[in-house]
């Protein structure tokens, strides 16, 4: 057997596998994502979504818990040809600036409130709860009162939450994890974050 014959019997084999596996996929539903992991990356890979999901005209919804002081291009983007996207920014910038606990954890709440709303409205195909997981890990928020929402959401709309760690019940939640590891970051390397790249 020669070389061509051997990578088309490779194939037919993977694409056998893979027809199989997409035939035992018979539930049609919204899925959970987690975004984890010290590497760079989860919130970049579910703007990337949101993309995916505006392609098709489905309704989409980001909510950024932590982020807002400063701008970022995916803000700018949004804003400026998705007019009718709905975002939401916490606005209090990182916690390790802002160094009030009492001023975040009623921001928390007050974006939460929002993020709680939009998760019962069937309009949205997909909602982004960006870093969320930090308001569990500094007990800002509530788990039971997220794990409650999410799992009560309508049954087409997907959820993206992103952030490191979040603990076990989002793990648990979650349709989809996936970690991103952090192996090697410019910026443990003095290089200064990059616009359009970074932020």
């Amino acid at each position: 057997m020669n070389n061509e014959d051997k990578h088309k019997l490779k194939m037919q084999k993977l694409k056998e596998n893979i027809d199989t596996s997409i035939s035992k996929a018979n539930i049609s539903k919204g899925i959970g994502v987690l975004l984890t992991g010290n590497g760079k990356g989860k919130t970049s890979s579910a703007f990337g979504m949101a993309i995916r999901a505006l392609g098709y005209d489905y309704n989409v919804a980001i909510i950024q818990f932590i982020k807002g002081e400063q701008l970022s291009g995916e803000e700018i983007f949004i804003r400026k040809y998705f007019p009718k996207l709905t975002f939401h920014q916490m606005s209090t910038g990182f916690t390790w600036d802002t160094q009030d606990k009492t001023k975040d954890i009623l921001a928390a709440k007050k974006t939460w409130d929002i993020a709680k709303n939009i998760l019962t409205q069937k309009k949205y195909h997909l909602v982004i709860l960006d870093e969320l997981t930090y308001m569990l890990s500094f007990k800002y928020l509530e788990e039971t009162e997220i794990i409650k929402a999410l799992n009560k959401r309508p049954k087409n709309q997907s959820v993206v939450v992103t952030g490191r760690g979040g603990g076990k019940g989002l793990r648990d939640w979650a349709d989809t994890v996936s970690e991103v590891r952090d192996i090697k970051h410019a910026f443990n390397s003095s290089i200064m974050a990059r616009k359009g790249v970074d932020y």
